[in-house]
């Protein structure tokens, strides 16, 4: 008998550069599917990036079929017109989700390099070590929005608490994960 697989995708919005990460649980083994950027900021008319957005992840999910849809939510920052910019990617990303009958869930960043890193404050350089640890990978992506997108799908599989819906097998934190995953641990 086959092991039912869940494919988890990861979005990290933008309007300049969008990263997007998926990756696929079967039993307890995690691996990698794929990771890349979309680069709306080359289109200039702003409505035609939204829409540019909002294709790219319906593609994705007609290509990859993916279980799961999470996304980073955008955080507060000083300049009130990049935060509608990043809304907006971020709304319509959610938009072609929910088309294609998906569940939305968000998380925070801090939330997300936490449930990577153990720290909430932790570098983007710090979360694509552990995710190429994690998921056993060595290139480095060109952008780490892409990187990012990929940590938000893993955040969403820990978050998650369960290896796989219905086997029974919790994860209780990182000590549980590595007693029922001792391969995973590189010493």
């Amino acid at each position: 008998m086959q092991k039912k697989s869940t494919i988890i995708l990861g979005i990290d919005p933008g309007t300049v550069v969008m990263g997007y990460g998926l990756i696929k649980i079967t039993g307890s083994t995690i691996s990698l599917i794929d990771l890349d950027i979309l680069r709306p900021g080359k289109v200039d008319d702003p409505y035609k990036k939204l829409q540019l957005i909002y294709n790219t992840v319906s593609g994705l999910i007609i290509k990859y079929k993916p279980d799961v849809f999470a996304i980073e939510a955008p955080f507060f920052g000083k300049n009130v017109q990049s935060m509608l910019k990043l809304g907006r990617a971020q709304g319509v990303a959610i938009a072609a989700a929910m088309r294609h009958g998906l569940d939305v869930t968000e998380y925070a960043p801090k939330k997300v390099k936490q449930s990577i890193t153990g720290n909430g404050n932790a570098s983007k350089e710090q979360v694509l070590k552990m995710l190429q640890r994690l998921l056993n990978f060595k290139e480095d992506p060109k952008y780490f929005d892409a990187s990012d997108a990929l940590a938000v799908a893993v955040c969403h599989y820990f978050q998650e608490n369960t290896v796989m819906p219905g086997s029974g097998n919790k994860v209780n934190g990182w000590d549980d994960f590595l007693k029922k995953n001792p391969a995973r641990l590189k010493k």
